[in-house]
């Protein structure tokens, strides 16, 4: 039976959708049967990442509404054996999906799939609701910004309050001079609860904006430090 992970943030512009796609493809290298699913309805991107945008026939919506089967939904990533995507519906979700038509069809997925990853909308309304509905573990993405912070204190605190307990954190787009010179939090202004639960840092770095807008996962590239560093995350995930 595998695992789901879902990838969420408590605001916007955190790098969610790059992680999840990078986390995917990274996985999938190691040797693991991967989905991705896109659950940010109306607002998907993660198809536009992996570049498969042109390839999306069915949905996830398409599949919890019947109106088609899981492998009719699955598109295969030709660039890494073993990683397949489903993509978000382009309507935003009408009510009539719940967080246990999700686990329903997590529970399905997990019986194919090492791992299911799940990537969540931001922030605290329906859909993060919906899209933890299968989740097994939580990965918070945060950024060195204080309101990053304090938005993802609240989702964890939502998150407890779900009993979801085993969540972890991705500190990313770290820049190391701006927090030297004070310009930006440094781990010592996190909170304990959250530096003591972080499996990742992930500089900030211009090669990942370009891969995301290629549509290539950046960690296509073999060799490059930014690889090695989502090889060791993924290393940490295997052994959660």
């Amino acid at each position: 039976m595998g695992k789901t992970l879902v990838i969420a943030s408590g605001k916007g512009g955190t790098g969610k959708t790059m992680f999840a796609a990078n986390l995917g493809a990274t996985m999938a290298k190691r040797g693991h049967k991967v989905v991705l699913v896109d659950m940010d309805t109306g607002l998907r991107n993660l198809d536009l990442y992996l570049g498969l945008e042109n390839n999306v026939v069915y949905d996830v919506s398409d599949v919890l509404n019947g109106v088609c089967r899981i492998k009719q939904a699955l598109i295969k990533d030709k660039s890494f054996p073993g990683l397949f995507f489903m993509a978000a519906s382009p309507r935003p979700d009408d009510g009539e999906i719940t967080p246990l038509h999700v686990k329903v069809l997590c529970d399905k997925l997990k019986k194919i799939f090492d791992y299911v990853i799940i990537d969540a909308p931001a922030g605290l309304d329906d859909g993060l609701a919906i899209a933890l509905g299968g989740a097994d573990k939580v990965i918070l993405m945060i950024t060195p910004e204080f309101a990053s912070i304090r938005d993802s204190e609240t989702v964890s605190m939502t998150l407890r309050d779900q009993n979801i307990t085993d969540v972890r954190y991705i500190l990313n787009k770290v820049n190391t001079r701006l927090m030297k010179a004070g310009l930006a939090p440094s781990l010592r202004d996190f909170p304990r609860e959250i530096t003591e639960k972080i499996i990742g840092l992930i500089q900030e770095d211009e090669n990942i904006h370009i891969s995301t807008n290629m549509g290539v996962p950046i960690v296509f590239m073999e060799g490059t430090y930014i690889s090695k560093n989502f090889d060791n995350i993924a290393k940490r995930i295997e052994a959660l």
